[in-house]
């Protein structure tokens, strides 16, 4: 079991531990210095990340907050303006960083409970040209959205986001943590995905189930700017192909993973739905992260739910009052969901 053995963790696939043909991988790692360039396996790592994306380049980075971070920052100069989803995780959940650190303002826009952002909405908060207003030169999107259940956004809806930006000289990020999830639900290469972004990272750490590291692809001038904020903000690492390795051997084993992730999801909000005191909509299932709430009978166990589930170990979140979040990764196996659903049972 890939996880602390007294606990069932659902809390993030941000928990997964290395599996122990992926420990055995690291074992003869050729090593350099990256900061210099020259580590092979980062570079190796780099080069098919590129491949994978259809991008010139890749930068690998220590997190995906650093790389939303990097890609923002050589985007936007300082007082220009983002446009990004009021449930965004670089608006909610990277401790704003944009604006310490880039001095770059952000205008949140509602995301639909489908990770969307509405198209009109987009294009008339794009400013004119105007000595009061901060230049807009960013749209941010993210893909799966983890606040918005998980969804997946398609390419139809990404190339009408690029239409848009390119039609007012702006630029398109995309948070893609977890666009192999995105990959899976949609059924479509991940190229399909992100074909009509200018940048983009991905994390190694989450439902790849490396232990650190995330990506930032993009074209070759995008990349030397972006190595070098890298290094402004401390993210310069020496021999890294530690770290790379590990992404290598998720992008090469990982993907059936992902989608036993989903399975497994899917089989956690089914039995949900089947437990009396248990609000959960299955049309809302997309990924691997699934999102309930408990109906008004069952309302005064709220406060309480997560500490009860604890002390018979299961470690979940509730992000906001009465909205609990799961997240399926590797080391979730279908016995896990079982017991996860027979104990929240005898506890309502």
């Amino acid at each position: 079991m890939n996880m602390n053995t007294q606990n069932i963790d659902l809390r993030s696939d941000t928990v997964t531990l290395p599996s122990p043909d992926m420990l055995q991988a690291i074992a003869s790692t050729k090593l350099g210095d990256d900061v210099f360039s020259e580590d092979p396996t980062v570079n190796s790592l780099q080069e098919k990340a590129a491949n994978i994306m259809g991008k010139e380049d890749a930068l690998l980075v220590p997190s995906g907050t650093m790389g939303n971070l990097v890609s923002i920052l050589v985007h936007c100069a300082r007082g220009d303006e983002v446009i990004l989803g009021d449930q965004a995780h670089t608006f909610l959940y990277e401790a704003g960083g944009i604006s310490a650190f880039g001095g770059i303002h952000s205008r949140q826009l509602k995301n639909n409970e489908d990770g969307t952002i509405d198209l009109d909405a987009i294009e008339a908060s794009i400013r004119e040209e105007n000595v009061h207003f901060p230049p807009t030169t960013l749209i941010s999107l993210e893909n799966t959205h983890n606040r918005c259940f998980g969804a997946a956004l398609p390419p139809s809806y990404m190339s009408k986001v690029s239409a848009i930006a390119k039609k007012n000289n702006c630029k398109i990020h995309l948070d893609g943590a977890r666009i192999f999830n995105a990959s899976v639900a949609l059924n479509l290469d991940v190229k399909e995905l992100v074909k009509d972004v200018d940048s983009l990272t991905f994390c190694l750490s989450k439902g790849l189930s490396s232990p650190v590291g995330s990506v930032i692809c993009g074209n070759s001038d995008f990349i030397k700017k972006a190595r070098h904020i890298r290094k402004a903000l401390g993210g310069g690492m020496r021999q890294a192909g530690i770290i790379a390795r590990f992404g290598e051997f998720s992008l090469d084993n990982m993907m059936d993973q992902i989608k036993k992730d989903h399975k497994n999801a899917l089989m956690l909000a089914e039995g949900l739905y089947n437990i009396v005191g248990v609000n959960i909509d299955l049309e809302k299932i997309h990924s691997n992260i699934v999102y309930f709430k408990l109906d008004e009978s069952k309302i005064s166990l709220s406060p309480q739910l997560v500490e009860l589930m604890k002390h018979k170990g299961i470690l979940f979140f509730e992000v906001s009052p009465n909205r609990y979040r799961l997240v399926t990764h590797y080391g979730i196996e279908s016995e896990h969901v079982e017991i996860v659903l027979k104990t929240l049972n005898e506890i309502l």
